[in-house]
């Protein structure tokens, strides 16, 4: 099968096309025949060298997908074979077959198309976790989200505003401002022009925001508890800003704050399942009734994939960036192994 592989650690060129032998389902799992795949920042930090997979797992980027069961494991129901699914991966999404644990998968609405189906899992299981059940947020209260172009932002102010959410978020210039405001947020500050710390105290009477989802940490960090108000939460999902961070614990005990955080990929497949299980429940419902879909900036061809990642590390992008790496005639002929099937496109 076709799949973008790593030669070795460093920039976008080092991302190759290849052909790899095509995984078996083991149990519990589902072979999928990928339509599209996901671009996510994880994979950028992979290529440089600086988030290797979890052991065990594919080494080919790639942590979202979206398509056709073709080949199910052992303990995996035959009524599998032939579903369109998007599914959250530890790994292997940028190539034309990928395994993905059944529990993991959520069913592609028929008016959703597969590359916002491959835009989806990454971003909606990383915002519910975080802004939902981490971070505690309910209807009536306001969140403050980092990035608001991002995938995660965008995902961010759309799930937040439909339960009720007052959404402020940061970006880096005004036209993405705008754009933050044109997909739902109630407002947008820039952060390269003005004190985000002031704004959010002055668009909230002085109170702060309940909760802040960021992915900056570092010397934001004390920023961030500052326009926090009371019994406030913050929610550390990236240190893009660095690792470190110096904190006055005088005024996180004054105010009673919560600070936390968390990673997805290497958490227990357990784990994954139950998360899975409540978006089910909770979110995916606006998923069918067609009130969620995702923000997508572009769509490459899997061959250029190292293109999406040089949009992605050069900030350009509003939304999700998704590779289309349907177009595998050469796959469509493959022996899947274990119990399924492949048909020809």
């Amino acid at each position: 099968m076709p799949a973008i592989a790593i030669a070795q650690a460093g920039g976008p060129e080092v991302l190759q096309l290849v052909q790899r032998p095509v995984p078996r389902a083991g149990p519990g799992e589902v072979l999928v025949l990928v339509s599209h795949a996901g671009v996510n920042r994880p994979d950028v930090l992979q290529r440089l060298g600086r988030y290797p997979p979890p052991a065990g797992t594919s080494d080919l980027p790639g942590l979202e997908i979206a398509g056709r069961v073709v080949a199910v494991g052992e303990g995996v129901a035959d009524d599998w074979l032939g579903h369109s699914v998007c599914a959250l991966v530890k790994g292997g999404g940028y190539a034309a077959y990928c395994l993905a644990r059944a529990e993991h998968c959520l069913p592609v609405p028929a008016d959703l198309s597969m590359a916002e189906a491959a835009a989806l899992p990454e971003t909606l299981f990383t915002v519910w976790h975080n802004l939902f059940e981490r971070g505690h947020v309910r209807d009536g209260e306001t969140a403050l989200v980092h990035g608001g172009t991002s995938g995660i932002g965008t995902m961010a102010i759309k799930l937040g505003k439909l339960f009720g959410v007052r959404m402020i978020v940061t970006c880096g210039s005004d036209d993405k401002c705008a754009a933050a405001l044109r997909i739902g947020a109630d407002h947008a500050i820039n952060y390269r022009s003005t004190d985000f710390v002031a704004e959010v105290r002055a668009l909230t009477g002085g109170r702060g925001a309940d909760c802040t989802l960021d992915m900056v940490a570092g010397d934001y960090t004390q920023r961030n508890l500052d326009c926090l108000a009371e019994d406030g939460r913050l929610v550390t999902i990236a240190v893009l800003g660095g690792a470190q961070a110096e904190i006055n614990m005088a005024k996180v005990m004054g105010k009673r704050h919560t600070l936390t955080g968390s990673t997805l990929r290497a958490r227990p497949d357990a784990f994954k399942a139950l998360l899975a299980a409540e978006i089910a429940d909770n979110a995916w419902p606006f998923v069918e009734e067609g009130a969620l879909r995702p923000e997508i900036d572009r769509v490459y061809p899997l061959a250029e994939a190292a293109e999406a990642h040089r949009r992605m590390e050069a900030g350009e992008h509003i939304g999700k960036i998704v590779l289309e790496v349907g177009s595998h005639e050469s796959a469509s002929g493959a022996d899947v192994g274990a119990r399924g099937f492949v048909s020809g496109r």
